[in-house]
């Protein structure tokens, strides 16, 4: 039974992710596209969770960690880009 729930578990985080690559593709707005980006990452930590308990190992435990930080640094990267229309500022401020 618990195999089953973890299938289904994976099948609907799935579902989640081509959801939201449509939301990418189709978004209207750059906003609405960023958190469809951020919407991925989670629902792939969380396949990624429960591959690991599936399988019983703490092995995927660290490309958990990986994908949060690499979510997180694209997140604030869209959102300075959406913000200022630049990314990393060359220029002092004075």
């Amino acid at each position: 039974m618990i195999q089953f729930i973890f299938a289904a578990a994976i099948v609907l985080f799935s579902t989640a992710i081509a959801l939201s690559l449509l939301r990418i593709l189709k978004g209207p707005t750059l906003p609405d596209r960023v958190v469809a980006f951020d919407v991925i990452g989670v629902n792939l930590i969380s396949i990624v969770a429960v591959l690991s308990v599936v399988l019983k190992t703490k092995a995927y435990l660290e490309v958990i960690l990986i994908i949060a930080i690499l979510a997180f640094i694209s997140t604030v990267a869209f959102s300075k880009y959406i913000e200022r229309g630049i990314i990393i500022d060359r220029k002092p401020n004075r």
